[in-house]
């Protein structure tokens, strides 16, 4: 029986998570759960899994889940203080982490300390603290195992071949709801036109992040600190069919790929389940059905969130963060409609430019820089 913790269980990853925990109860125990301000759902969570612990962000709403439990076992936490509790519960095998943002880093951070196995959805953890994470977990010797469906991949296309030399890694990209577009037809753009990705089934901000490209950007730099690849070596590839969820070539040419249908379980069920995979009910993939699979190269030009990720790590050092801060906040100012789609990657640019660059950042500067990062952006836009 293997004991989880899950935070962010009310978002897609986290509900996607319990469906898979669902499916083998025998093997799984959920004693931790955190939402931001879903406590509806994360009332019915705890009635169903009886974790020890949970968590609510905000006071107000953990106040009224207090008074709909009253009774029940279960103790309820808030605020930054309640997720690390949360990620650090004795007796956790794997934390998974389906935070959206940087408030995702403390939390990760206190869990590898305790030598917990990381599940990770919340890429923002490795962009923005990518060198202290991993220094820390190979010094805790704790597993960081991926769960986006594209790091998932490579890291399933490595195993059996940690001794043979990577080439290159494949990532790829659906190419978003925006495939193929320029830059003029994007001028008008809403937020219910960016957040319908052809594909996936995500929250508004991934979905965003995929209509402008970014989430490539951040999942680039991801795939550089989860593989001690160099960003030379990481080559992305549009996708539009979303089968080939990336491949690793090696230096005699070969190239291994690892294929399935768009459902999220897959890449949750291995890390949950790692290093065994078990028989499940989900959807299985029909290659004669799909028939033709297709790849192209990513237009930067049009799509300059993608641009600017491969500047940022490569000036190394709290560029990254900075990135991700002006992302973060820029997007959500768009969902608001405060600003244009083109305007995102503008202000992120304009935030990168009035950035001094920290090589070697400590925890507290990588976060005092994001906060940064986000009001600048408010001040530029």
């Amino acid at each position: 029986m293997k004991n989880l913790a899950i935070l962010g269980s009310t978002g897609s990853i986290g509900t996607q998570t319990i469906d898979v925990a669902r499916e083998h109860r025998e093997n799984f125990n959920i004693i931790g759960l955190s939402t931001y301000r879903n406590i509806d759902l994360l009332e019915a969570q705890i009635l169903e899994f009886n974790p020890k612990d949970v968590c609510v962000m905000l006071e107000d709403k953990a106040n009224i889940l207090k008074k709909r439990l009253v009774g029940s076992k279960t103790q309820i936490y808030t605020g930054i203080e309640g997720l690390i509790k949360i990620a650090t519960l004795e007796g956790t095998d794997l934390l998974v982490n389906s935070l959206v943002g940087t408030i995702g880093i403390q939390p990760t951070i206190a869990a590898i300390n305790k030598g917990i196995d990381i599940g990770l959805a919340n890429k923002e953890t490795l962009v923005s603290a990518g060198s202290l994470v991993m220094d820390l977990a190979k010094e805790k010797k704790v597993k960081i195992l991926p769960i986006d469906s594209e790091h998932s991949a490579i890291f399933q296309c490595i195993r059996g071949n940690e001794n043979n030399k990577i080439a290159n890694i494949l990532l790829t990209a659906s190419g978003g709801p925006f495939r193929g577009k320029k830059k003029r037809d994007l001028i008008n753009i809403t937020p219910r036109e960016a957040i319908n990705h052809p594909n996936w089934s995500m929250g508004e901000k991934i979905s965003v992040d995929s209509a402008t490209l970014m989430n490539k950007g951040l999942e680039l730099i991801e795939a550089k600190w989860l593989f001690d690849m160099d960003i030379d070596k990481i080559k992305i590839l549009i996708h539009p069919q979303s089968i080939v969820h990336s491949a690793v070539e090696y230096e005699d040419g070969s190239i291994i790929a690892q294929l399935g249908e768009k459902d999220m379980k897959v890449p949750i069920a291995y890390a949950l389940n790692y290093p065994n995979r078990k028989k499940n009910t989900f959807s299985k993939l029909d290659l004669v059905s799909i028939g033709t699979l297709t790849f192209y190269k990513p237009d930067i030009e049009t799509f300059q969130c993608l641009r600017l990720a491969y500047e940022a790590i490569k000036m190394g050092g709290t560029m990254a963060a900075v990135l991700n801060g002006a992302n973060e906040k820029a997007v959500e100012l768009f969902i608001k409609k405060e600003i244009g789609f083109l305007d995102i990657p503008q202000i992120i640019q304009k935030v990168m430019d009035k950035h001094k660059n920290v090589l070697n950042p400590s925890l507290e500067e990588i976060l005092y820089i994001d906060t940064w990062a986000k009001e600048i952006a408010v001040e530029i836009a």
